[in-house]
């Protein structure tokens, strides 16, 4: 079956990643899955013309506003992935919040990445209950084995020997929803402490003007660092030879970088809100902070603690391995399929 599969596809980010994998679970069952950049159409009229000069069969959207109003009204039978963005932000705004809506009725399903997030859905939309379906994101892992953590430090201009070093690695986008900032200030503060720790910000320039801010305030702060965009493969090199991956969103449906840390035996220290807290236990799976304070003291006690690290690390990857296993998130995909076939044969 052609597929047309249409997603936000800035490279190097969570939503590519998670696209690319999907449309793979997809052509693996032997379907012919054509990725479109959700962001070079304005309207559906603009997806119309594709779907006229092309003859897919059906369709699937990540993110139900970005992605999922673009299909609607063309009778082509089409499923939906929720973002975190969906859930976290857009339901805030009464006309997304209307046009999702009208995007779920016409869906023939509609994905969620946990339960929690599903409990979010219904309570906007209780009349999507029987077509929401919960599937935990799987991952793949592949570090770079040519990655050299040393070139890495010296492109973020720490020059200490690496055997002395705590590097905290915070992975984002630069957009005010990630709130890199969030940190800034108390990890200064205590890398003039102790000045083998640092914080080095990863990700690509999302929000034009948010970034000069980000690198405004980092250029002033003592022991934080920005570097921009990294290959997939070298950004978990990177994550392997670091101290701990840090997440300071404001919001997060789920958070590939947590995943994939975990995966990698990296232990997470996770910003207290709902998408992470479904993921990262404390003392469990990860280390959960409400504040940058006590990021600060659960950082310190990780530095200071290997058997703590070590737990952190073990759990999570117990934790991954049972719930976000990259063939059952094939087998899901390439099943919810089979509605949409069923669909463009009736």
């Amino acid at each position: 079956m052609r597929l047309l599969f249409l997603a936000v596809l800035r490279a190097h980010t969570g939503n590519a990643v998670t696209a690319e994998r999907i449309r793979d679970h997809l052509e693996a069952a032997g379907h012919r899955c054509f990725l479109r950049d959700a962001s070079d159409f304005e309207s559906p009229a603009d997806v119309s013309d594709l779907l006229s000069a092309q003859p897919f069969e059906a369709a699937l959207a990540l993110h139900l506003y970005r992605g999922g109003r673009l299909l609607q009204g063309h009778g082509i039978p089409f499923g939906v992935i929720f973002g975190g963005t969906d859930v976290n932000e857009d339901t805030g705004q009464e006309e997304k919040k209307e046009v999702m809506g009208k995007v779920l009725e016409e869906a023939r399903f509609a994905v969620t990445f946990t339960d929690s997030m599903k409990g979010m859905v219904l309570k906007q939309w209780p009349h999507a209950q029987g077509k929401i379906y919960v599937q935990s994101q799987g991952i793949a892992t592949i570090p770079n084995a040519a990655f050299d953590w040393n070139s890495f430090l010296q492109r973020a201009e720490i020059y200490q020997s690496a055997d002395q070093l705590h590097v905290f690695l915070l992975v984002c986008g630069l957009r005010r929803v990630k709130d890199p900032l969030y940190l800034v200030d108390a990890f200064s503060e205590w890398h003039q402490e102790e000045p083998s720790v640092y914080m080095v910000i990863v990700g690509p320039e999302v929000d034009p003007v948010f970034s000069r801010e980000v690198r405004a305030r980092v250029q002033r702060a003592l022991g934080v660092r920005l570097l921009g965009e990294m290959p997939q493969g070298d950004l978990h090199a990177a994550l392997k030879s670091c101290s701990a991956l840090v997440n300071s969103s404001l919001s997060e449906g789920m958070s590939a970088a947590i995943l994939e840390a975990m995966d990698l035996g990296v232990p997470v220290l996770a910003r207290n809100i709902p998408g992470n807290a479904a993921v990262v236990t404390q003392e469990v799976t990860g280390l959960v902070f409400a504040d940058p304070q006590e990021f600060i003291r659960l950082a310190k006690r990780l530095v200071r603690d290997p058997m703590l690290k070590k737990e952190l690390v073990a759990n999570g990857r117990v934790y991954v391995s049972r719930w976000h296993s990259w063939d059952v998130e094939r087998d899901t995909y390439q099943h919810l399929i089979g509605k949409l076939e069923r669909g463009a044969e009736e």
